[in-house]
């Protein structure tokens, strides 16, 4: 067992990171999933060994909570013991029904695992910062749009895969179309870049100069076919115009992607819902198609499973695997979005493990309002804490689950790290050690908040803003842009008078 990871870092079976309730590892298996057996016996080694809190976090890992420095190496030993490989490298992450699903546009297996190759054969993962990954999305049931990443490679046809790089579906900043072969030489083109910044370096940090070497280099390859020419696979059908980037650096600066769609100078080119990146194609996927439900694979089901707030006690974790392992299930997958796929189902097996989740505190409904909060452990789980969370993110679900509409995200956080949602919410509620609740609106909790109340307030003070929300909401609005139409003066004005 080597030193603690650094908090920015990310946390492994081999160094696991300091949080407020003991140590946390992460685990990505290398096979992408776990047998039944196997994630029993993972579970019981975490209650072993730690607070037995099992958590899927929102990119799809298995996180293991409160562990201490003497039970964290015994830990290690049994995960070895359990046969589970570890990814220990660069993350090159696909969907999490990657090589299974009819639907899928491209397998993206063999280029991810070419891509993971040339990393490890030219020495990239030590010179790439601990933060740095790839998305390979082949498309179908389940897309991989809502994980950011420095480098994304999306299928657009079997053949051809388009790149973008730093963020997620709808904030990235395409670069060109290239075949299987081209895509793999522009990838690790962008990842040495990226590590030509230093052990700190992303690929938002690549400037105007790197970019336009960079789109030098990738221009001579010769399927490189720019953005603004791709067959169109944006919900509206509208050709998307030339980023900045696809200019002479001596051109004037041209509207940027910043998040509206005003037409006015500096505004995006596109919609921030929709775009080249948006997983959209002809009766194809939904933006951020959840992982939760009944999804139809080549040969048997998958039944998809979410955490609420991504986390659950092992035991009943144990007795998920247990029941699916009797139903003749033959791995179970994390996926984005905080939810397991449990794959290798018959149509009856899947209803009656739907059952039994359910039970067990499960979600098993995409719509089930939970799905709209993110929620960290909290107080008193977390010493860094300052308020209940999962508390408070169950009785707003239970009371006010009628306002968390997509895209709508509610945050709440015990202390202003903002461990659950690093991001930017439409509103965030976080816990301070003055006994007091901020309410921060499009932002992160590390924000200034633009209310306070005492926590003891709490909830008079949110059921006050979301009555309001309901009066003002037009029947076509969604809450998140009821919210905006409002301005913040106002929502916070109801929240402070609770």
């Amino acid at each position: 067992m080597s030193a603690f990871a650094r908090r920015g870092a990310c946390p492994s079976i081999s160094r696991p990171m300091q949080t407020g309730d003991g140590l946390l590892v992460r685990l990505n298996p290398v096979a992408g999933s776990l047998s039944p057996k196997t994630l029993i016996g993972l579970c019981e080694s975490a209650l072993r060994h730690g607070n037995g809190m099992m958590e899927v976090t929102a990119r799809g890992s298995l996180q293991i909570r409160g562990l201490t420095a003497q039970s964290a190496p015994s830990l290690a030993a049994e995960v070895d013991g359990l046969g589970i490989a570890a990814r220990t490298s660069v993350p090159v992450e696909t969907g999490p029904l990657a090589g299974l699903d009819p639907q899928e546009i491209s397998t993206p297996m063999a280029l991810a695992e070419s891509i993971r190759q040339e990393i490890a054969a030219s020495g990239l993962a030590d010179r790439l910062g601990p933060k740095v990954s790839v998305v390979v999305d082949g498309g179908g049931q389940l897309n991989m749009n809502s994980v950011p990443a420095d480098v994304r490679l999306v299928a657009v046809t079997k053949q051809d895969w388009l790149l973008a790089i730093a963020g997620d579906a709808h904030n990235c900043t395409p670069i060109g179309s290239f075949n299987e072969a081209d895509a793999l030489t522009a990838a690790l083109t962008i990842l040495q870049a990226i590590a030509g910044l230093g052990p700190e370096g992303r690929a938002r940090d690549l400037d105007e100069k790197h970019l336009g070497e960079l789109l030098h280099q990738l221009e001579s390859l010769s399927s490189f076919t720019p953005p603004s020419v791709l067959p169109d696979i944006s919900p509206s059908r509208g050709e998307i115009s030339r980023h900045r980037l696809f200019q002479p650096l001596s051109a004037p600066p041209a509207p940027s992607y910043a998040d509206n769609s005003s037409g006015e100078p500096g505004a995006s080119i596109i919609s921030p819902l929709e775009g080249e990146m948006s997983g959209r194609t002809e009766g194809g996927n939904i933006e951020h198609p959840s992982p939760i439900g009944i999804f139809t694979l080549h040969a048997t089901l998958a039944l998809g499973l979410g955490l609420p707030f991504g986390s659950i006690p092992a035991d009943r974790l144990i007795a998920l695997a247990k029941e699916a392992l009797c139903l003749g299930a033959t791995e179970i997958r994390v996926a984005p979005q905080r939810a397991l796929l449990v794959l290798g189902l018959s149509e009856t097996a899947c209803a009656s493990l739907q059952n039994s989740a359910k039970k067990l505190g499960f979600i098993i409904d995409a719509d089930d309002p939970r799905c709209g909060i993110a929620a960290c452990v909290g107080a008193p789980a977390c010493a860094s804490g300052h308020i209940a969370t999962r508390q408070i993110a169950e009785s707003i679900a239970r009371d006010a689950g009628d306002l968390l509409d997509p895209p709508f995200v509610l945050h709440v956080s015990g202390c202003a790290k903002g461990c659950a949602h690093p991001g930017a919410a439409a509103l965030t509620l976080v816990g301070s050690e003055a006994q007091h609740v901020g309410l921060v609106l499009t932002g992160t909790a590390r924000d200034e908040p633009a209310a306070y109340v005492p926590t003891d307030r709490l909830a008079r003070g949110f059921r006050r803003m979301a009555a309001a929300l309901r009066i003002e909401r037009h029947a076509s609005e969604t809450t998140a842009t009821c919210l905006a139409r409002m301005g913040h003066a106002r929502v916070a004005a109801f929240f402070q008078q609770g």
